[in-house]
């Protein structure tokens, strides 16, 4: 029963990647972590597997359409690749625990669900730009690539595609299209994913009959979400997807809630023994 409900979950994962360009890493990593049972620093490298190679089905449909901008790709992906690769590298280091990884990623989680549902909530009359602004400075590429470097880092320590960054910063800062914006970034989350993977490789284990079985999973949802983006607007998707985003950081915070607490009692101990004393 767990094994079925964790490819479901992967079918889930794909549509996502699919239909918003992004999404799939943060629901990956918990299904791998709490459902599959995988150790979180494995579940991250094969988090990297699985959504770089399900992107690349995903990329298709989009390339085909038009909606990928190479150019853009190209720098933006580049930072990310760097920043993915650091990442990877600072999560092997041994101060660097399960725990602390997975507080990262629901804060991040928490980030992401309440700028959807921000998102969401506003209007903007912008020609296929959804719910964002228009473009907020004219020469942006020094700010594209300073968050590039920032999401590919994020990429690396905690195994977040970064979709939910990279449209939104190739709409805001690379003046990209909606569409041309969530295509271009399936292309830069491969490209991070591979960065990423280098990074851990020797330092993880890795269960390749359930990456295996994941991506066949996710690849389905692909398609299918793919196929979907051509009659249903993202944008419209957003809110729903930022609650859901929102009720699971809740549920990774609440499963991590002992490292609150250890990293809460040395100080309250210390003022227990000040009071004793007195």
């Amino acid at each position: 029963m767990t094994w079925i409900i964790g490819h479901l979950l992967a079918v889930v994962i794909g549509i996502s990647l699919g239909l918003l360009g992004g999404g799939g890493s943060v629901l990956a990593l918990p299904v791998l972590v709490y459902v599959m049972g995988i150790a979180p620093k494995n579940a991250i490298a094969m988090t990297l597997v699985i959504i770089g190679t399900v992107s690349i089905l995903g990329l298709i449909p989009h390339w085909r359409a038009g909606n990928v901008w190479l150019k853009t790709a190209a720098i933006f992906g580049a930072a990310t690749m760097l920043g993915a690769f650091f990442g990877a590298k600072l999560a092997t280091l041994p101060f660097i625990s399960d725990a602390m990884q997975m507080l990262l990623f629901a804060l991040l989680m928490l980030v992401a669900s309440i700028a959807m549902i921000w998102r969401s909530a506003r209007k903007y009359k912008t020609d296929d730009t959804g719910t964002y602004p228009p473009p907020v400075c004219k020469y942006c590429w020094l700010w594209l690539m300073s968050e590039g470097i920032v999401v590919g880092t994020l990429t690396g320590l905690v195994g977040v595609g970064g979709g939910f960054a990279i449209v939104p910063a190739l709409v805001l800062l690379g003046k990209v299209p909606m569409k041309a914006a969530i295509g271009t970034s399936l292309l830069i989350i491969i490209m991070n994913a591979i960065a990423g993977f280098i990074g851990y490789l020797g330092h993880v284990t890795l269960d390749w009959g359930l990456m295996l079985s994941f991506i066949l999973a996710a690849s389905i949802g692909t398609v299918y979400g793919s196929y979907l983006s051509q009659f249903v607007p993202a944008t419209r998707l957003q809110k729903s997807f930022g609650y859901f985003l929102l009720a699971v950081a809740t549920l990774v915070l609440f499963q991590n809630r002992d490292t609150f607490w250890q990293w809460y009692t040395p100080k309250n101990s210390a003022s227990n023994k000040v009071m004793q004393i007195r």
